[in-house]
């Protein structure tokens, strides 16, 4: 390969005899002759080498974290940029527990890299950038540095319900828990997106440092497809913790299915997109143990529940006291233990008494009706009593007005 700039030799024999040209050289240097300056500048040709020839200066590959660093914060994101030429390709690999590629783009023509992911505790990522000059030359750089070792209590793992794949009621609020307290709200908060098929005008709500809800301003339209996508990972989260791993879930809006409780009227009357379906009669709370009146949403079904006072705080001794091992068609409301189900031994005082323990109960036919037309999700309206809906107690992201919900948000 030739050197840019450099022209081969001719080696074909000249036309012309030896003699010839050895007298032609001969006169030539007896006419002018050389000084030893002139014969030491002279190159191995016999003439002068050029040294005012331009240069392509070399690419100078620059990076927001110094080769053979250790203890990179993870939530870094690596930046490449290049002077005097274009970056072409970027590999950068992190070798913790596995290999694990951290993807990137090229942007600005070349001029730059940028990682769009941040980085994995406890790694060491192998960097090799390949450019080009101006002048075409190829370029290749190889770095490595290392991150900081986090141990599990500093990083912080997101669960989300719904689950992925599930379809559930138009009062399903997105609840995502974490296993380690966040303090930095606002950092996580600006990484918490929901996207749904149908404009959705909705807020974020931080129950605790544990637990943030995010619900529409009105119920979700029947059909609608959201995706959740928390987007965690190596965010700071405060206090030293960060984000452990980044979420992706979606899930779609069945029927509108609304459950009114009366329990005044001890009646139960059931909507299903907006039509009434069923009315039901049932008990509420008896004096003492009053149903809670306020917007409830359905957290979970069984076909059979087991159902121990001593878990709502009743003492064993006590002559409240039961244990029923096999409760049809039961639908939790509240985390406290109120259900609405079925409820064969009271069926004398269904739609004319309340001799609940704060359950909703009606009769099995009613129950399994109810049971196979609802979800996760779907909202029971509950009004009669003095005794209100706890914040927290469930989901109860619809008893608070929406301009207050919002006050919940960290970045209101």
């Amino acid at each position: 390969m030739f050197r840019r700039g450099w022209m081969r030799p001719d080696l074909r024999r000249p036309a012309a005899s030896t003699a010839a040209v050895v007298a032609l050289a001969l006169g030539v240097a007896g006419c002018s002759g050389s000084s030893a300056e002139e014969r030491q500048a002279a190159g191995p040709t016999g003439q002068a080498e050029a040294t005012d020839l331009p240069t392509t200066p070399p690419v100078r590959i620059d990076s927001n974290i110094r080769p053979n660093a250790s203890g990179v914060p993870v939530d870094t994101l690596l930046r490449l940029s290049a002077t005097d030429g274009e970056i072409r390709k970027v590999s950068v690999v992190g070798t913790g527990e596995e290999k694990v590629p951290l993807p990137g783009r090229i942007v600005d023509d070349g001029a730059g890299w940028q990682a769009s992911e941040r980085l994995e505790p406890g790694s060491t990522y192998w960097v090799r950038t390949v450019a080009i000059d101006s002048a075409g030359e190829r370029t290749e750089q190889r770095r490595r540095f290392v991150t900081e070792d986090l141990p599990l209590s500093q990083q912080t793992y997101p669960n989300i319900a719904p689950l992925d794949g599930e379809t559930v009621g138009v009062g399903m609020p997105v609840e995502i828990t974490f296993d380690v307290p966040v303090t930095d709200k606002a950092s996580i908060e600006k990484h918490l997106k929901v996207e749904a098929s149908t404009p959705t005008t909705g807020s974020w709500h931080w129950y605790s440092d544990q637990v943030v809800h995010f619900r529409p301003k009105s119920y979700w339209k029947p059909g609608t497809e959201v995706t959740v996508t928390a987007d965690v990972n190596g965010v700071d989260a405060g206090g030293g913790v960060y984000g452990q791993l980044d979420r992706e879930i979606s899930f779609d809006i069945g029927n509108s299915v609304v459950s009114k409780i009366n329990i005044k009227q001890h009646k139960l009357r059931v909507f299903v997109n907006g039509s009434l379906a069923r009315t039901i009669p049932v008990t509420g709370g008896k004096d003492g143990f009053e149903t809670r009146s306020g917007t409830k949403v359905i957290i979970e079904k069984f076909r059979e529940k087991r159902m121990d006072a001593a878990t709502t705080g009743i003492d064993r001794n006590d002559p409240e006291y039961y244990n029923i091992s096999d409760v049809p068609y039961a639908l939790r409301v509240t985390y406290s233990g109120e259900f609405l189900h079925g409820a064969p031994w009271s069926a004398g005082s269904q739609g004319s008494d309340n001799v609940s323990h704060g359950c909703v109960g009606m009769s099995v036919s009613d129950a399994r009706w109810l049971y196979n037309r609802t979800t996760r999700g779907d909202v029971v309206v509950v009004k009669g009593t003095d005794r209100q809906l706890e914040q927290g107690n469930g989901w109860t992201d619809w008893d608070i007005p929406f301009a207050e919900y919002k006050q919940g948000s960290a970045l209101s």
